[in-house]
């Protein structure tokens, strides 16, 4: 009771302001620690903003020469929003020479909640039990079930925009209000159920931005009064005695300070890679050689063409109130098969149809991400690079995440699934590019842009759709019911120190194939909710702890 925090939570974003929230909510004091700075309204002013090109080459040239070379390679990177990710000068990792893998990240208030997609799906059984739905993939030790009353509080905290679909691959959430489909996308829906009655196509699930630009559930942290935030605070280590964490020693990347801040509980919301990073430092997690194993992302696609039964651009979607510095947001899933639950739980497609510029004589345009499920694989992992050091002298992460020959089948699969859709009904596709390859049909990519744009986009496109394009990577710190084959339990607790608490999508067992950041939410409430009812007697409860 002497040390003056009854938590220290890592990391700002989606997770952390969660643990944050959660936390504060049942009455502890708690301190979070950002890497990087804190973020204002300001920085989100509407007049700095600037017309984009088809293809915004010079933009990440511009960033590639700031030191984001990396960052730049983000699908859809933005120059205006480029403070939004890390420099990685500052921040190097390695890969194989073989295994490429490019790591989005932001360090900031609220981390990548400033750059995501804002589409919040919840996922099913499909995913939490993978293996036992399909035979392919691994179980969670919790279920749909499970989870399905934290999707809840999260939800309506946030306030989520999209239909009441009744498919139970895609679990209905509580929804603020409706989100519409464009007449191309209304058009396409019924022609691809007619062809394909299993196929399911529906709107976006989704948030608005958050006019004052701090994510809600940190908001609501703040004031509880109970909160206390440490910007620029690199995490350096845990600090454990007896089998129990005492504090977290820093770097305050300001002066170069190193501090030890201490607290009663440790929770690592960091995301995937820096979370495993961490831990490795820490010397916490790999007593069974299972730490930063079982590493994945989803296997990302990309393609574009035009859908001929509609003309025109469609501007009418006001499902979500405007934002005067982000675009309007909204679109379809080309969603998992209601069929064979052999075939379910493989991959979908997120994008819209007749969305973008075009004349009003034109076929409507189409752009689409597929996400792929990737299959949880020992070799995938993250581990440590000594040779390669941070701005702050940390060793930097070595990623590794190959596609096994199961995976490339499984993406040959999605492209094959897409192009029959899409063509199928009406559609056509003209680009298609992803880990494998790329196929061009018609008039191509990007056909408005000009010949040196577009012959830059196939050059460099090889070196972005690699793994980590889809920016939803989970595993490497993986729950379980077993120590040997665990590096938590399913509360996220540390097998080793079960007052360290890991509640990023480290902990999941797949990757799922919607993105992945309800879940990590959802999963951060159910997980400090139980660490705050249990903080008087958690040295009581030997049973959640591996003995020494």
């Amino acid at each position: 009771m002497s040390r003056p925090y009854d938590a220290i939570v890592v990391g700002s974003g989606a997770s952390g302001s969660f643990a944050a929230h959660e936390l504060t909510a049942q009455g502890l004091r708690v301190l979070l620690l950002e890497a990087g700075r804190e973020v204002t309204r300001s920085e989100f002013d509407p007049a700095k903003k600037k017309p984009v090109p088809p293809i915004n080459i010079m933009e990440r040239a511009r960033a590639t020469l700031g030191g984001q070379g990396v960052q730049a390679k983000a699908a859809f990177f933005r120059g205006m929003l480029a403070r939004f990710y890390v420099n990685d000068r500052d921040n190097p990792y390695t890969t194989p020479k073989d295994a490429p893998f490019v790591w989005i990240r932001g360090r900031q208030a609220g981390g990548r909640t400033h750059t995501f997609g804002r589409v919040l799906m919840r996922w099913s059984d499909d995913d939490f039990k993978a293996k036992s739905v399909t035979g392919k993939g691994c179980d969670w030790p919790v279920s749909y079930a499970d989870m399905a009353p934290y999707y809840d509080e999260v939800e309506r905290l946030l306030g989520i925009y999209g239909d009441i679909d009744g498919l139970p691959q895609n679990p209905d959430g509580i929804m603020k209000g409706p989100a519409k489909m464009s007449p191309a996308e209304i058009d396409f829906k019924a022609r691809v159920k007619a062809k394909w009655p299993e196929r399911e196509i529906i709107s976006w699930r989704s948030v608005a931005p958050t006019p004052e630009r701090v994510f809600a559930p940190l908001a609501a942290a703040k004031a509880t009064g109970l909160l206390t935030i440490r910007w620029n605070s690199v995490a350096r280590r845990v600090l454990t005695e007896n089998g129990l964490a005492t504090g977290v020693e820093i770097t305050d990347t300001r002066t170069g300070e190193v501090l030890v801040l201490e607290a009663a509980h440790i929770v690592i919301s960091a995301s995937p890679i820096e979370s495993i990073r961490l831990l490795w430092h820490s010397g916490l997690g790999n007593r069974h050689d299972q730490l930063g194993r079982y590493f994945m992302d989803q296997l990302p696609m990309l393609a574009m063409g035009h859908y001929a039964p509609v003309k025109g651009q469609w501007t009418g979607d006001d499902s979500l109130p405007k934002d005067a510095f982000y675009e309007p947001q909204g679109g379809i899933f080309i969603t998992r098969s209601s069929g064979d639950p052999k075939t379910r739980g493989q991959f979908d497609f997120q994008g819209g149809i007749g969305r973008s510029p075009v004349g009003a004589d034109d076929p409507a345009k189409l752009l689409f991400f597929g996400f792929g499920q990737m299959q949880p694989n020992a070799r995938n992992r993250v581990t440590l690079d000594p040779k390669v050091k941070d701005r702050w002298g940390l060793a930097g992460a070595h990623i590794v995440c190959r596609m096994s020959a199961e995976d490339e089948a499984l993406l040959e699969r999605q492209e094959a699934f897409f192009l029959e859709t899409i063509n199928g009904a009406g559609g056509e596709v003209q680009f298609l590019g992803s880990a494998k390859r790329i196929r061009e049909w018609g008039k191509g990519a990007y056909p408005e842009a000009g010949p040196l744009s577009r012959f830059l986009f196939r050059r460099y496109f090889k070196d972005v759709m690699v793994m980590g394009a889809a920016i939803h990577e989970t595993g490497g710190a993986r729950m379980g019911t077993d120590p040997a084959s665990s590096v938590v339990n399913p509360m996220g607790q540390l097998w080793e120190a079960p007052n360290v608490l890991v509640t990023d999508a480290s902990t999941f067992c797949g990757s799922g194939v919607t993105g992945t950041t309800l879940t990590i939410m959802a999963q951060t409430v159910r997980a400090c909710r139980h660490l705050a009812q249990s903080s008087n007697s958690l040295r009581a409860e030997p049973e959640l702890a591996e003995a020494n």
